[in-house]
Parts: structure tokens; sequence; C-alpha cells
């Protein structure tokens, strides 16, 4: 056999070896987008609310649209809100070109959480916070001016209970990290939503075992502390405006 046909007859068995090889372990199917994170259409003369958050923020997402349906086009960014650092790069493509009457914003357990070299969650003692608590509270200080260029409404969300063996996450973090985040708010003069006070006295009911997430029903739990919180803020809105939205 010559060496071009030996050519030949190594490339084919190649490409067959390729086929066999991909009909033996086929693509996997895409995974369905999160609907939380899809754009929504304005219904015209509502206010429109932005959420801005974490996973957290995702999972009470739909339920809180529900709630306010009817009463509020309920937007969110189309992402994980990550930590402060993150805030600072897309806040601005975040919040876009329109108005907003009410938003409700959260930083706070991508910052506390440990990583490794490589920006991954790791074990305590393994890696660094993400965001030191000093620079967590500059980075919300520097968000809430630009937030506040706005217009709307602000409202502060407490971050969640960090539970008893929740990976990369020490508890009580949370609680010194929410206290500087509450001074931020505090001077800037921003409505607190206390979700942590909320969440912590049912978080056996409403939240997974060693994890700093929670079930379908503990997160529809949180989307009424949510929801009403924004209701109200829009209620006030519509007092100092004469009943006008």
């Amino acid at each position: 056999m010559s060496s071009l046909n030996r050519l030949v007859a190594l490339i084919t068995l190649a490409t067959i070896w390729s086929s066999l090889a991909a009909a033996a372990d086929p693509p996997r199917p895409r995974r369905r987008p999160n609907p939380a994170l899809a754009p929504i259409t304005d219904v015209a003369g509502l206010p429109r609310v932005l959420l801005i958050g974490d996973s957290i923020s995702i999972g009470y997402t739909l339920p809180v649209r529900k709630l306010l349906d009817g009463r509020a086009n309920v937007h969110r960014i189309p992402a994980n809100g990550g930590p402060t650092t993150r805030g600072l790069e897309q806040i601005d493509a975040w919040l876009g070109d329109r108005d907003w009457d009410v938003i409700h914003f959260n930083w706070g357990l991508h910052d506390l959480k440990h990583i490794d070299s490589r920006g991954g969650l790791t074990e305590v003692g393994d890696g660094p916070v993400q965001v030191p608590i000093e620079a967590y509270r500059s980075n919300l200080a520097t968000l809430v001016n630009r937030l506040q260029k706005t217009g709307a409404t602000l409202i502060w969300c407490a971050t969640t209970p960090v539970p008893q063996g929740a990976r990369g996450r020490v508890p009580g973090d949370e609680v010194r990290y929410n206290a500087a985040a509450a001074e931020v708010m505090q001077k800037a003069g921003v409505e607190i939503n206390d979700l942590y006070a909320f969440a912590l006295p049912k978080l056996a009911a409403i939240g997974k075992p060693a994890d700093v997430h929670y079930t379908a029903s503990g997160s529809a739990e949180l989307a009424t502390q949510v929801a009403g919180a924004i209701e109200a803020a829009l209620r006030r809105a519509a007092g100092d405006s004469g009943g006008r939205q």
C-alpha cells in the first residue's frame, strides 16, 4: 500500500470513529432559559419596577411579578447580579435608558463568599472572601449614588441568612455585611427591606439545608415580603402625586 493510500485509509477510519463516537455520546439538550430572566413587555400606564440581585432574587422574581400583576411592570436584570464588583461593571447596562419608579436591590451573598484563585466558590479557609467588607461598603455607596440618579424610589433588600454548613460562607458574615450596608443606606436615605429578619425565624421551613438558597415555596414566601415593600412604596408615590402614577 502506497503512502497516499495509507493516509486516505487513516483519514477514513478517523472519520468513521468520530461518527461512531458522536452517535454513542449525543449532544446534551440545551438548558431551558430561566423565565425569570426573560424580558417582559410593559403594560401601559403601570409603574415600572426593577429587581436587582443574585439567585435569591431570581427565585422570587416570578412570584413577585404575579403578586403585583395589574399594579406594576416588574422587570429584573437579565442575569445573576453577583457581587458589588459586577454591579459596578454592569449597572449602566442594567438600568438602560428607560425610567424606573421603584428599584429593589441587593448585593451581599457573593461579596462574602470565599473564592479560589480562579474566582470559583471554595471552602472557607481555602481562599479569601470575594469582596472584603470595607470594599463592599465603598462599592455600595458608589452604586447607591448611581441608582439615585435615576430618580426612582430605592429599596435596599438586606442579605438573607447564611445557614450552618453552607459551602464557602461563614454564618454571621451576612450580619456584618448587612450592618455595613445599613450604614450606607441610612446615610443616603434609602429604605431598607429587612429580608434577613423576615427569613431567619422561618429558615428551617423555607430554606434548603446547608444551602443559601430556598425551596420554591420558600421563594414564594420571600416574594410576599418583597412585593409588600414595593407596593407600599408605590402607594406612597401615588399619594405624593395626588393619586396619579
